[in-house]
C-alpha cells in the first residue's frame, strides 16, 4: 500500500486557509501520525498578526529546522537576557530559505506576508513548553502586551534593513 503524502498546492492552500480562519492566525498540518511519534514533520501556516512568543526547546534532542515554502518569515535569535543577537528574513528563492535552530536557543518568528507557510521538523514526542522554555522577558501569547511586542519586533526588523 502506498502511503506517500504529497505536499502540493492544494495542501498548501488548505493549510493557509485554515490559518487565516483560525483565531490564533496560524495552523499546523502534521505529517507525523501522533504527538508521541519520535520525528515531527509539519507544515506551519502563519499570518502576519499571529504572535509566536520567544521560546526555546530544552529537550536533549530538540533542535528545530524551518524551511519557508511561501511568503516570508522574520526569525529572531535572542540571548538569555532577551537582547536580539541575530535577525534573518527567510523566504523561498531568497538569500536565506530556512534555519536550523539548536536546542536551548531563544527564538521567535513572525510572518511578514499573508499566506506565509513553512515546513518544520523536530524531535517528538510533543510536550507543551515548560516555564523554563518560555521567555521571562517577553509577553506570552494572549497577553495584552503581546501586540505591542510584536510591533517592536517588526520595528527591529525594519531597522536591521531586512
Amino acid at each position: 500500500m502506498n502511503n506517500v503524502k504529497l505536499i502540493d498546492t492544494v495542501l498548501l492552500n488548505q493549510t493557509t486557509a485554515a490559518a487565516q480562519s483560525s483565531p490564533r492566525r496560524r495552523k499546523n498540518h502534521n505529517f507525523h501520525p501522533t504527538d508521541e511519534f519520535p520525528a515531527h514533520r509539519l507544515l506551519n501556516a502563519v499570518e502576519p498578526d499571529s504572535y509566536i512568543a520567544p521560546h526555546r526547546h530544552l529537550g536533549p534532542v530538540m533542535d528545530e529546522t524551518l524551511i519557508v515554502l511561501r511568503g516570508a518569515l522574520g526569525l529572531f535569535i535572542f540571548d538569555a537576557a532577551g537582547q536580539i543577537e541575530q535577525i534573518a528574513v527567510l523566504r523561498p528563492q531568497g538569500e536565506c530559505v530556512g534555519a536550523d535552530i539548536p536546542r536551548g536557543t531563544w527564538h521567535a518568528a513572525l510572518a511578514l506576508e499573508n499566506g506565509t507557510l513553512f515546513f518544520e521538523a523536530k524531535a517528538g514526542p510533543f510536550a507543551p513548553l515548560t516555564a523554563d522554555e518560555r521567555a521571562p522577558w517577553a509577553p506570552q501569547e494572549g497577553d495584552a502586551a503581546a501586540p505591542a511586542y510584536l510591533e517592536k519586533l517588526r520595528g527591529m526588523l525594519a531597522k536591521a534593513g531586512s
